[in-house]
């Protein structure tokens, strides 16, 4: 077995661990400021949005690609001094295509940016192909984007309660996936890619995705925290803490096999093709796969753990499990509280009460506390001997050949 089934084996069983959970506020920072930082560029600089979605002219002409074939025909379709005609998006396609977007215009100034661009091609007007888009046909593709979203996004949330007739498990899915969304959206912002029909196809594709990942992870919460109530073993945390780390290789070795094909993909459409949907759709897939992955593992389950843990019951058990492992609370302003008096004080999730010592009790810890998560195997111990026979002759059999007849 490799080094990282090894790993992956031992997390399963409880022998390795992290935190995943009880760093929470350090992801959550992390995920703001990401977020932060995506609104601050979709507001700053905006999207660009693509000839599908605000509408224009667009011109597709045969010409060998240069280093000067962008600006020759920028300046080329300026000098046409059509009305409204804007800064012109001039683009390559490969090695031996240009395409130039324009502002709408009027059939004169189509048909003279149309003829400049054949002369700067060196080949006839008829040779170059021309499409109109409307601004109207662009809004309503941008509205049933956003209809599919929400659509989408209502659907899950019903789905995953169903499913695990939890509705705090929809509400903590359905925050990761607007997390993933604005990522995604403010990687756009920030590069300056289109945003295309393309775009939209990925963005929805990787909701699929991480929603996914996400399902996978609750149904191991849900398993180990089946009955959980009435056991004083752990708490809800502690119980998915265990279940992010049994499936954390799972995790990333899906997200590695997915992000391989699609980086390869998004290579080949910015770097070779220079530009069209594959680029497009390939950025949205690979911000989104791997932000997908991330919140998956380090937003929602945290997400989830703490909406449980402020319910009463959770709160209850969270008390009897520190007061059966002996721990030591201290409240905000380090006054240590007894074990007793800090379950009675409600020492719950965020209560007030942190714990600072455990008993070295590893049977009363979950698997992923145990003294194995430290790397060392516990000391065997040899069985006890019944106390009944210690001390007292046992009764041996006299052979065969000596017994009475």
């Amino acid at each position: 077995m490799s080094k990282l089934g090894n790993i992956g084996a031992k997390l399963h069983r409880g022998e390795i661990s992290y935190d995943f959970v009880g760093h929470r506020k350090i992801w959550f920072g992390v995920s703001i400021a990401l977020v932060a930082i995506s609104l601050i560029g979709l507001f700053a600089r905006g999207l660009a949005l693509g000839i599908e979605f605000k509408g224009g002219v667009e011109y597709q002409a045969n010409v060998k690609v240069t280093d000067n074939t962008v600006s020759d025909f920028t300046a080329a379709v300026k000098a046409t001094n059509a009305q409204d005609l804007g800064d012109p998006v001039v683009a390559t396609i490969g090695t031996d295509k240009v395409r130039v977007q324009t502002r709408p215009l009027s059939q004169d100034d189509i048909a003279k940016v149309r003829t400049a661009i054949a002369q700067e091609a060196g080949v006839q007007p008829d040779q170059v192909s021309n499409s109109q888009i409307g601004a109207s046909w662009g809004e309503q593709i941008a509205n049933k984007a956003l209809w599919a979203l929400g659509v989408f996004l209502f659907l899950v949330f019903l789905v995953i309660w169903a499913y695990f007739r939890e509705p705090k498990a929809s509400m903590a899915a359905l925050i990761a996936l607007v997390h993933d969304v604005l990522i995604t959206i403010g990687v756009y912002a920030l590069i300056g890619f289109d945003v295309t029909p393309a775009t939209v196809i990925g963005v929805l594709t990787i909701l699929g995705y991480s929603l996914y990942d996400t399902v996978v992870v609750f149904d191991k919460v849900r398993e180990n925290t089946r009955g959980i109530t009435g056991s004083n073993r752990f708490t809800y945390s502690d119980a998915a803490n265990l279940a992010v780390n049994q499936t954390v290789v799972r995790s990333i070795n899906t997200t590695l096999i997915a992000l391989m094909p699609v980086g390869s993909i998004l290579v080949v459409g910015t770097a070779v093709l220079g530009t069209g949907p594959l680029k497009d759709l390939s950025l949205a897939l690979f911000v989104g796969i791997a932000v997908g992955a991330y919140s998956s593992v380090f937003i929602a389950p945290a997400l989830l753990a703490v909406f449980k843990e402020r319910e009463p019951g959770m709160q209850a058990l969270r008390r009897r499990v520190l007061a059966r492992r002996g721990a030591t609370l201290t409240t905000a302003s380090g006054t240590p509280i007894p074990a007793a008096a800090g379950a009675a004080a409600g020492a719950g999730a965020g209560g007030g009460a942190t714990v600072v010592a455990e008993s070295a009790r590893p049977q009363d810890r979950p698997k992923s506390t145990r003294a194995g998560a430290t790397g060392t195997t516990p000391a065997a111990t040899s069985r006890p001997k019944s106390s009944a026979s210690s001390g007292r002759p046992q009764p041996s059999r006299k052979p065969r050949s000596k017994r009475g007849k």
